[in-house]
């Protein structure tokens, strides 16, 4: 009785898989194109901006959207063109961005040092852990014109705010993935008789690196908007900068531009950082492979 309904169940998969097999290759491959997923989800994520953007062109030029304030599309991509025909973009673009860098350097690497020493040590974080709960609500804009009054109009407050708001962000997660490694690993290097410098190279560095980039990409978008915000006041170039002054001279698809800057830096940072993330820790995507 067992044989024969194994029998029956082969017979029925056979026919299944025959009558696949059977049917025309146009079916089957448009099947095949639908049964994949990602394909569809991507084909989506383009052609929806696409789509958008095609409605907003078809309701300026009718008149049902104010141009004053939404500007046709086309007429953003001929100021973009203009823009970077005078080399102003550029020049925009690449103050916004040595100043990030520079700033979240100067943030990142204290945080990181002081978020592994405090995973590590109880004495430390209970130390400096109430005050770090205590800065971290402040605003980091509200702050502003203190950071100006003490550093000046010039570079280095720009430099200090980007560092300050990526500090607490990269601290916090790195305490985070240090506290998160299982004790076997240190009580092992212990054990072994690792030192203290190996403890934190070797043990607590790598075992935090996935929560060390979680709060490196976050600290990353938050400098994009400070920067952005500092700029508007105190500066003559970079893009918050021509936001600024787009506005005040009413030069509404200028400051369009300077917002989908903004858009375009943030999607490509985030693309770099997945390159990064996947060289630095490649156990990180076997692990989620299996």
């Amino acid at each position: 009785m067992g044989g024969g309904s194994f029998s029956e169940a082969k017979g029925r998969t056979g026919a299944l898989v025959a009558s696949d097999e059977d049917a025309p290759p146009i079916e089957l491959e448009r099947k095949r194109f639908w049964q994949r997923g990602d394909v569809g989800e991507r084909l989506l994520s383009v052609f929806s901006p696409l789509l958008l953007l095609v409605v907003w062109e078809v309701l300026v030029r009718t008149g049902l959207l104010d141009a004053r304030f939404f500007p046709a599309p086309s007429s953003i991509v001929g100021t973009f063109g203009n823009l970077v025909a005078s080399g102003e973009l550029l020049n925009h673009v690449t103050a916004s961005i040595g100043r990030i860098i520079v700033g979240f350097v100067i943030g990142a690497i204290p945080a990181l040092i002081l978020g592994i020493v405090m995973g590590l040590s109880p004495w430390v974080r209970a130390a400096v852990n109430p005050m770090v709960a205590a800065t971290y609500p402040i605003p980091k804009i509200a702050i502003l014109p203190l950071i100006m009054l003490i550093f000046g109009l010039g570079e280095m407050s720009k430099y200090v705010i980007v560092s300050i708001a990526g500090f607490y962000l990269i601290l916090i997660n790195t305490m985070a993935g240090v506290m998160n490694i299982e004790k076997i690993y240190l009580d092992v290097g212990k054990n072994f008789g690792a030192s203290r410098k190996d403890t934190y190279l070797t043990i607590a560095l790598p075992g935090s690196l996935p929560m060390i980039f979680a709060g490196v990409r976050l600290a990353w978008g938050v400098s994009l908007l400070v920067i952005v915000a500092a700029e508007f006041v105190g500066a003559k170039n970079g893009i918050g900068y021509l936001i600024w002054q787009s506005w005040q001279t009413f030069s509404v698809e200028a400051m369009y531009v300077g917002l989908i800057v903004i858009s375009i830096l943030g999607y490509v940072s985030s693309l770099i950082l997945d390159e990064l993330e996947r060289i630095l820790i490649p156990w990180k995507s076997l692990h989620i492979a299996t």
